[in-house]
């Protein structure tokens, strides 16, 4: 990885926001409101790729065809209702602080649509004054995995792919970024594996963005050499 790195790109579910699970029940009941059962692992793994491919990821074209969009609406009825649950991952807010304080521009790519990730936002202590820039969902033409999202954040703060770094929790992140040519880091508090996460790309895996922190100084964040 790059040493001379000035740039980290953040995913929100999963990252900085323990919302991953509360997601996969939202979905669930939101297949269960129009007779379509689909089983939680596999809507789990799919957190983190666009809404608008997630329904077809797990439940098929068909269903995307006839009630996709019903679908998204009925998840975000439920995520309404469940919002409280959500809290920000252990560390998040010192993550955000401490790579602010080395300099580096830190810039939000969710796949989230824009009325979602403000508020999730809201939960991270500091986030909203600390990120330059924040795009979502709203704002790309291809969700995660493609790169677009990645690479549009890294226009928002006139950064090169070659000295940012995004930090993420799922294998659509990793995927993203090595299509938008950037190196990933992962942390496991989207419930996703480390042999994955590394199988998909991330080339170091924390436990949570704290134990990121405690390691900052040897990750290659700073130019060290990781774990």
């Amino acid at each position: 990885m790059n040493s001379t790195i000035d740039t980290v790109v953040l995913d929100l579910d999963g990252t900085l926001v323990d919302s991953v699970y509360v997601h996969a029940l939202c979905w669930h009941a939101a297949f269960r409101d129009v007779g379509v059962h689909v089983a939680s692992h596999h809507i789990h793994r799919a957190i983190g790729m666009g809404s608008d491919r997630l329904v077809a990821h797990v439940a098929g074209d068909p269903v995307e065809r006839a009630m996709g969009d019903e679908v998204r609406r009925r998840h975000a009825h439920h995520l309404g209702q469940r919002f409280g649950e959500i809290t920000a991952t252990p560390g998040a807010a010192a993550m955000l602080e401490a790579l602010h304080d080395r300099g580096l521009r830190l810039v939000l790519a969710s796949s989230g649509e824009r009325d979602q990730a403000q508020p999730m936002l809201d939960l991270v202590e500091g986030a909203q004054r600390l990120l330059m820039d924040t795009v979502s969902g709203s704002d790309a033409e291809h969700s995660k995995p493609a790169g677009d999202l990645v690479s549009q954040a890294l226009q928002a703060v006139g950064a090169a792919p070659e000295c940012a770094v995004l930090i993420g929790d799922a294998v659509w992140d990793a995927r993203a970024g090595a299509e938008a040519k950037v190196a990933c880091i992962g942390v496991l508090t989207g419930g996703i594996t480390e042999a994955e996460l590394r199988e998909a790309g991330c080339t170091e895996v924390y436990d949570t963005p704290g134990d990121l922190v405690e390691r900052l100084s040897a990750s290659p964040l700073l130019g060290g050499a990781g774990r």
